[in-house]
């Protein structure tokens, strides 16, 4: 119930008024029937922005971390995220993993609309990074389509580390649905995985025109982390 009162009544229409969303492709989101919309993640605004503008509920796998905070900011952040519906996953280990796809499945199961960020977590410099092959492990598991989405000016309006985002019209793709039929049976097949979610990181990557990585963005984030321990001069 709350969901729906968030996204018609508090946040939906504010939203809207804030950042004008532009909006492109909305008709491929299936009107009824399970689905997976698949989308880049480059602010911490992505998680209200895209389904402020769905017409149907979406439910996404949130990191864990959003539902654990300390003190009343953590408290008031976690009724939030569990009041949207949203999912928590622990990202850490391969079981963490196998965690979240059961969850995934789960939404889907039901016959619902599932969000997901493909590269894992924010990107931390704008740019497109290489997607992780749960999304395509449920495609396949679930026969379902994966429509791809690009959020295109949300990096701009709310880089990491700037909590108030600044007020500007942010614009949100939608592309055509991929349907992954052909690969049925296959989802523990580690090319069929990879070539899976590498077809779905092509499509938002034409949607977004982003520069694209062919590396996880966790990986390149902990190494220039590791660089920066080493080398405190180079964050000037």
């Amino acid at each position: 119930m709350f969901y729906y009162v968030l996204k018609y009544v508090i946040l939906g229409p504010l939203l809207r008024l804030l950042f004008r969303p532009r909006i492109e492709g909305l008709e491929h989101i299936p009107e009824e029937g399970a689905a997976i919309v698949a989308g880049n993640h480059l602010s911490f605004s992505d998680h209200f922005l895209m389904p402020a503008i769905i017409k149907r509920r979406i439910t996404f796998l949130a990191k864990a971390e959003y539902f654990t905070g300390p003190g009343l900011k953590g408290r008031l952040t976690a009724a939030f995220f569990h009041s949207a519906g949203q999912i928590p996953v622990d990202r850490s280990g391969k079981e963490a993993g196998q965690a979240a796809i059961r969850e995934g499945l789960g939404v889907l199961h039901k016959g619902e609309l599932l969000g997901i960020y493909p590269e894992g977590t924010r990107s931390h410099d704008g740019r497109l990074y290489k997607g992780k092959v749960g999304v395509a492990v449920m495609a396949i598991k679930a026969q379902v389509p994966v429509v791809p989405c690009a959020m295109v000016g949300t990096f701009e309006i709310q880089p990491p580390g700037k909590v108030v985002p600044r007020i500007k019209q942010v614009t949100i793709r939608f592309g055509e649905p991929l349907d992954f039929a052909r690969y049925a049976g296959m989802e523990n097949q580690k090319a069929a995985i990879r070539a899976v979610t590498d077809e779905i990181m092509y499509a938002i990557l034409g949607l977004s025109g982003q520069e694209y990585v062919d590396e996880y963005a966790v990986k390149v984030k902990a190494a220039q982390a590791e660089q920066t321990k080493k080398f405190p001069r180079l964050r000037r």
